[in-house]
């Protein structure tokens, strides 16, 4: 049986149709929440709210081939909201100084601190297109926006990574312009 066949099913009230519909997508779900709260309960809390707000809304979808985009733009936009009431409480960290944030492996913590110094739309097209596997018109769906505005933010974001990660020298990868 396939997803949207669960959906409808899960619509008409079957619970387990809806708890299969959660666990076939559970490794995915589980890897968005981490990557936005960056802690394993946090995550786990993430994904109990999100299937109790789906739970609730079963009835408003009204395209059950897209169960998937609908279930993730509920976790995001979760995950969103937790991260604003958390710099409402906690304290925001100063970001390294230009000179200790270019010694850093790019592959490693650098192009981590790249990715979160991005603006928030960019940042959350990164991590569905690259940390995600997500299509175009799936992050265009989930984000509920034209897959045109997905594809400009994307190149937007990619040419400021650029500019902060530094580009190519020599097939080397560099760090603002700089081979090391």
């Amino acid at each position: 049986m396939d997803r949207s066949e669960w959906m409808r099913r899960a619509q008409r009230g079957d619970d387990e149709a809806f708890y299969e519909l959660i666990n076939s997508d559970r490794e995915r779900l589980y890897r968005i929440a981490y990557r936005y709260l960056r802690n394993e309960d946090d995550a786990l809390e993430a994904i109990q709210e999100m299937t109790y707000r789906a739970y609730k809304q079963l009835r408003k979808l009204k395209r059950p081939e897209y169960v998937s985009t609908w279930l993730i733009r509920i976790l995001i936009n979760y995950c969103i909201d937790e991260q604003k009431r958390r710099r409402r409480v906690l304290p925001i960290l100063e970001p390294l100084p230009d000179e200790r944030a270019s010694a850093m492996d790019l592959s490693g913590l650098g192009i981590e601190l790249a990715v979160e110094r991005l603006e928030p739309k960019y940042r959350q097209i990164i991590l569905l297109k690259y940390y995600h596997d997500l299509t175009i018109g799936e992050i265009a769906r989930i984000l509920e926006r034209p897959e045109g505005t997905v594809k400009t933010w994307l190149s937007k974001a990619l040419r400021s990574l650029r500019g902060t990660m530094g580009t190519e020298v020599d097939g080397e990868p560099c760090w603002n312009g700089k081979s090391e």
